[in-house]
């Protein structure tokens, strides 16, 4: 919940100075829904960055006051969705049926959902870090078919790393995310060592480089850090 339109477009001004087009990397922002449109404006000569929302209701379209759907989402320039980020989890109680219904509906408006994975620093300590995060893979994924997942990415954000100044090695998250990998092949056989999995949880400018160096880390998803233009083009570029 940050950057309303006016500080979006200052924001965006200023990370455009600081990062020329780059080929070889994929790069999403991911603003409140209320500063999409400015985003989209701001971009219109970049295609090469893309647009995600933070949230969807999993409903097409009826009486959910305060929600959006996928089909408005992508409608007003989005093409992908964060489903089941831990402050969602966490936060507002979403369910691992709820982001089932989310990744269902992304599927069903042609988006991309990211589906984010994650344990709590006490599972972590409990030693259930893998059942956590598969159990959540799994109700995420559940009901959609081997094509679909295919189309998915995936997001390992351990709850006790975000906003915490505390991050997983890049041993911790290979660990992980080979774990997912393993996952990902009985559920899209065909396609599994195409669906990207990020690693989330307190990545900034220091750490990126050596994170997405790491086997199994095809990208990041980047909170806090993004938001200082200068400081998210330097992870941008790492």
């Amino acid at each position: 919940m940050n950057h309303g339109p006016t500080d979006a477009r200052e924001f965006l001004r200023s990370f455009l100075r600081h990062y020329a087009r780059q080929s070889d990397r994929q790069v999403i922002f991911f603003p409140a829904s209320v500063t999409l449109a400015a985003m989209v404006d701001g971009l219109k000569d970049r295609l090469d960055i893309r647009l995600g929302v933070q949230n969807i209701h999993w409903e097409d379209k009826g009486a959910f006051t305060g929600e959006i759907s996928a089909a408005m989402a992508r409608d007003a320039g989005a093409h992908y969705v964060l489903v089941g980020h831990s402050e969602r989890r966490h936060v507002f109680g979403e369910t691992d049926e709820e982001t089932q219904r989310k990744v269902a509906a992304c599927f069903r408006a042609r988006m991309a959902p990211i589906l984010c994975v994650g344990e709590t620093l006490e599972q972590r300590e409990a030693g259930e870090t893998e059942a956590v995060v598969l159990r959540q893979l799994r109700a995420g994924l559940a009901g959609s078919d081997a094509s679909q997942i295919a189309l998915a990415y995936i997001a390992y954000e351990p709850v006790w790393a975000i906003g915490t100044g505390k991050n997983a090695t890049p041993d911790d998250a290979s660990r992980v995310h080979r774990v997912i990998r393993a996952e990902l092949r009985t559920l899209s056989p065909d396609k599994y060592l195409a669906i990207p999995i990020l690693y989330g949880g307190s990545v900034n400018r220091g750490n990126a480089a050596p994170l997405l160096a790491a086997q199994e880390v095809d990208g990041v998803l980047v909170g806090g850090a993004s938001l200082d233009a200068e400081a998210w083009s330097a992870i941008v570029r790492a």
